[in-house]
């Protein structure tokens, strides 16, 4: 499944949650949301809660992309070193065994054709 795919998901299944199971907390808790001394409806207090969820959704995700990104790129240098000290070990064989290779190899310009 695509990053984008999985992220559009996850807002979605968030929304829905969000206003499935809000107007069961907004009743049970019986919370009340004013803005500049206006009482806000129930639909609009969970809408303002569901986007409060996408945020937070969002934030998580950003952290949990770096940390595996973090983790990714770390690996990634291990190899990379490793792979550096093989050579920086091993290019005295790496450059014989080319020079070899370039010896032995068959060209086919070099070779004459007999009739």
């Amino acid at each position: 499944m695509s990053f984008l795919k999985s992220l559009l998901l996850a807002i979605v299944a968030t929304v829905f949650l969000t206003y499935v199971l809000g107007t069961s907390f907004v009743e049970l808790l019986d919370v009340d949301i004013y803005m500049h001394d206006k009482l806000i409806e129930p639909i609009q207090a969970i809408s303002v809660s569901a986007l409060v969820i996408v945020l937070l959704v969002v934030a998580a995700l950003a952290i949990i992309l770096s940390v595996f990104g973090t983790i990714i790129f770390i690996v990634l240098l291990g190899v990379g070193a490793a792979v550096m000290f093989m050579v920086g070990v091993f290019w005295p064989i790496l450059l014989v065994a080319f020079v070899v290779w370039l010896m032995a190899r068959d060209n086919k310009g070099d070779r004459e054709v007999h009739s």
